[in-house]
């Protein structure tokens, strides 16, 4: 399975940060973030995550981040 979030997160140092928090949560799953992107893609693949977990994470962090549907 492979999500992908719009979100606001435009420093790469914040982005190392929530790769490492979320792949705390989603062990196995294959997370990196597009910040030249317009949408500041933060993108999902594996198969034991919860789109709403990773929504609530990245928010707790102070960022934004909304699925984007196909």
């Amino acid at each position: 399975m492979v999500e992908v979030f719009k979100t606001n997160v435009e420093d790469p140092e914040h982005a190392k940060r929530l790769v490492h928090l979320l792949s705390e949560h989603f062990p196995g799953s294959r997370i990196n973030f597009d910040l030249q992107d317009c949408d500041r893609i933060l993108r999902v693949e594996g198969q034991n995550f919860r789109i709403e977990k990773i929504i609530d994470l990245v928010g707790e962090g102070g960022f934004h981040c909304q699925c984007l549907e196909d």
